[in-house]
């Protein structure tokens, strides 16, 4: 019987931490299977960090499931730091941790910056892929960012209101440069206000339907400074990538399998992403999820990703599943 919600939580069987280099230490963990099939978790923001949660996506007797936390983010250090910190270096990071790991190859699983992550990290390694699993599709376009910037308050304009109006009126024109300036002072009394502020938008604009929870886990300090501060930073350099780059890299990973799981009315990455990708994919399949908006925590997301990654797992390594069904 096909699951229709997350697996039951799990801990790690390892954990530990993996210095990139004189600034950066990377933490990571992995669950499930030290012999099943391979999964790296690529998170969003950037900036955001792995939690618990996500390990759920993958049944634990079929998948040895990878976290890791990419620099700046979640739990490792030191945290929102931009230094040495690009789209080039993260995927010499996942390489590094892929080594030290011990894996060949492993099936990429992303979500919203993390499918961006995942699509430039394939067409740099695309043998070290087996496939991908895709979420909230964003491709690094200047029009993307601007949609994020300006374009949601038109479904959204309360949220929009409460992420300008801290700015002066006579910065308005240019929110990304207002912001940047803000979050990267040292003081924590104005980076903390702007970091709040920023969580709090993409927050309150995830979900289909209101959720204050999402809200209040948005602006706790640690996930508003890492998000915040490393996602304006990515954002400013235009995410160290060419404007169509990502698109036109895929012509050296279709020949992977690839599911897109997309929320009808996803506003933070509109579905039109989603579309250009599959259709460049051309193998790729693309699920829509009619109910859903942004959030990997949406109910028709979790399940259509659950679903994904059984459906892979079986197609690529039967095994028999000791979690419940």
């Amino acid at each position: 019987m096909a699951r229709s919600d997350l697996y039951p939580p799990i801990e790690p069987i390892r954990t530990g931490m993996l210095r990139v280099d004189d600034v950066h230490a990377l933490y990571w963990e992995e669950c499930g299977r030290r012999d099943g099939l391979p999964v790296l978790f690529l998170h969003g923001g950037p900036g955001a960090g792995s939690a618990s949660t996500h390990r759920r996506y993958f049944d634990p007797g079929r998948y040895r499931i990878v976290l890791f936390d990419q620099r700046g983010a979640g739990r490792s250090v030191p945290l929102a730091e931009t230094l040495h910190n690009t789209t080039a270096h993260l995927i010499q990071d996942i390489e590094k941790l892929r080594v030290a790991l011990g894996i060949e190859r492993w099936l990429v699983f992303g979500g919203s910056w993390g499918s961006a992550l995942a699509l430039a990290y394939g067409k740099t390694h695309p043998e070290r892929c087996l496939g991908f699993i895709l979420r909230g599709v964003f491709l690094c376009r200047r029009s993307e960012v601007d949609w994020f910037l300006y374009g949601m308050g038109r479904f959204f304009p309360d949220a929009w209101r409460r992420f300008a109006e801290p700015i002066p009126a006579d910065e308005r024109h240019d929110l990304l440069s207002a912001y940047y300036r803000r979050l990267v002072d040292p003081n924590p009394e104005i980076h903390m206000p702007a970091a709040r502020r920023w969580s709090a938008y993409e927050g309150a604009c995830s979900t289909l339907l209101p959720s204050p929870d999402t809200v209040a886990a948005f602006e706790q300090d640690r996930l508003a400074l890492g998000l915040a501060r490393i996602e304006a930073h990515y954002f400013k350099h235009d995410m160290f990538l060419a404007d169509d780059e990502l698109l036109q890299g895929a012509a050296r990973i279709r020949h992977l399998p690839c599911t897109i799981v997309q929320g009808r009315y996803d506003m933070v990455c509109p579905p039109n992403s989603a579309d250009a990708l599959a259709r460049a994919w051309g193998s790729a399949s693309l699920q829509i999820v009619a109910d859903a908006g942004h959030s990997a925590m949406e109910p028709g997301i979790r399940a259509a990703l659950v679903r994904a990654t059984d459906a892979f797992a079986q197609s690529f390594a039967p095994r028999r599943s000791v979690a419940a069904s």
